[in-house]
């Protein structure tokens, strides 16, 4: 069929900078190596009132500057019903289904205008599926987790069906189709209770990507193959038919074009070759300030050389509810570190506060370890930095992406928590840093992330690369597309 000058593709990200981030990656990863297959990337763009939006407009910004083939589509604000009380994870879920006579009233514009091949969307906007199939636009989902949490959140169904407990309450390993054994207590906070309103969510979804005209997940085959076949071969699927599967990644994001003279930067330019532990734990990662003082001392007591950012703890006592908040801005070091810790480690040690460029800082090559909160945007950028990881999840499927990184990539190291609490020991901190950047067993991991780094690079940049083979199918598949 022959393809048209105005026909587009439709992106619908879930609010949040790494949501966004993610479609504008996999729109410039197809602008790249098809630039004349579509004329325009479409995201339609939504707010919530539990997140900072600040960095959002500069980011969308630079992106409508640089790539005028990405356009941004703003969706009118929904307010929340009043008294409306959910988690982070139900909220957004309800955001976007309150969304759902936006999405509609926008898709049916660009409709009008454009032949729409596909309608594009992560798990959160799930509502929207049945949206965008009443004007029939073929409906796929991008999943910017791992291939093993897909391949637990498909055979989640199954697994109900087989169970009558909740997880919470099960206190045994529990065994998905390609992938080790998970603990009952690693399994992410919404799906613990299997009674909750975001257990359903997830049931619901589970059930609509499944009907699904594909799923995009962003990894590539030599990094999760057992889990990749289990979900393509149709294991985590056994009562339904499984839609086709697109393994396109590595996605990660740019390197940050003014970040040459960053504080870290700068100084990770006086730093020996691979001797630096870096500690970043994301957008949401906060600890408080007892965690914090157990950081600073094992970073201390390792005698390594670290980059450390730090967030200004939660308001409340710490718990793990508390720790996948957003950190407020400008943290008072002098205050949550320990008397005289920046003055004694000065020199091998830099503490800055609530931001580092991530991607950049990972790729220096003074960069010699990674204290990643196993968020798999970080693992995946690990990974392609060829830095080997210590796992420290802090919610949403980290603690399931620790036992991945850990158990099956053999690209880190975990972290024990202290009696049977989410809390790390400073001598625990010490432990395990020194036994990524001294010990045999570090030197081991190194190796491994070094051959996973290499295989990433393949997967993207070879002609016969798996990820690069995948989105070849995916684009035929959408250009074949009749509009509606």
């Amino acid at each position: 069929m022959e393809e048209k000058n105005n026909s587009c593709i439709i992106l619908y990200p879930s609010p949040g900078i790494g949501h966004l981030i993610a479609m504008v990656e996999l729109a410039k990863l197809v602008l790249c190596r098809y630039p004349d297959s579509f004329s325009e990337f479409i995201i339609l763009m939504t707010t919530a009132p539990h997140l900072n939006t600040a960095t959002t407009a500069p980011y969308t910004s630079h992106v409508s500057a640089t790539t005028p083939s990405i356009t941004f589509y703003h969706l009118p604000t929904t307010p929340l019903p009043s008294n409306y009380v959910a988690s982070v994870e139900g909220l957004n879920f309800d955001l976007q289904s309150f969304n759902n006579p936006n999405v509609r009233q926008a898709l049916e514009t660009i409709s009008s205008k454009a032949h729409v091949k596909a309608f594009v969307m992560d798990m959160f906007c799930s509502s929207a599926s049945d949206v965008a199939s009443a004007i029939n636009i073929p409906t796929y989902y991008f999943f910017t987790s791992a291939a093993a949490s897909l391949s637990i959140l498909l055979y989640l169904p199954t697994l109900h069906q087989k169970n009558t407990t909740s997880f919470k309450d099960l206190n045994a390993f529990i065994q998905f189709p390609g992938i080790p054994p998970i603990f009952s207590s690693d399994m992410s906070n919404p799906l613990l209770d299997r009674n909750s309103m975001e257990y359903k969510y997830f049931m619901e979804l589970a059930a609509q990507m499944a009907k699904s005209d594909g799923i995009i997940i962003n990894t590539f085959h030599s990094l999760e193959p057992r889990a990749i076949t289990a979900i393509s071969d149709g294991l985590c699927t056994p009562n339904s038919p499984i839609p086709p599967i697109y393994c396109i990644g590595p996605l990660i994001a740019e390197k940050q074009t003014n970040s040459k003279e960053n504080e870290c930067l700068v100084w990770l330019n006086s730093q020996p070759s691979k001797s630096v532990i870096f500690l970043c734990f994301g957008s949401m990662g906060v600890f408080c300030e007892e965690q914090l003082e157990e950081i600073a001392v094992g970073l201390e007591k390792s005698g390594h050389r670290f980059l450390w950012v730090v967030k200004t703890p939660p308001p409340k006592e710490c718990n793990e509810s508390n720790t996948s908040i957003l950190g407020l801005q400008g943290p008072d070091l002098s205050r949550l570190l320990p008397q005289g810790f920046l003055e004694r480690t000065k020199g091998r040690g830099l503490v800055v506060k609530s931001w580092a460029p991530q991607v950049a800082v990972l790729s220096h090559d003074s960069v010699g370890g990674f204290v990643t909160h196993c968020g798999w945007n970080s693992i995946l950028e690990g990974v392609c930095a060829r830095v080997p990881m210590i796992g420290w999840p802090l919610y949403a499927e980290q603690r399931i992406n620790r036992v991945i990184l850990v158990e099956e990539l053999k690209a880190g190291l975990g972290l024990e928590e202290s009696n049977g609490e989410r809390y790390v020991s400073g001598a625990e901190i010490e432990k395990r840093v020194r036994e990524l950047m001294d010990s045999d067993n570090g030197e081991r991991v190194r190796h491994r992330v070094r051959e996973l780094g290499d295989a990433a690079k393949v997967a993207l940049t070879d002609e016969n690369g798996t990820s690069l083979v995948a989105l070849a199918r995916l684009i035929t598949k959408w250009k074949e597309t009749r509009s509606s």
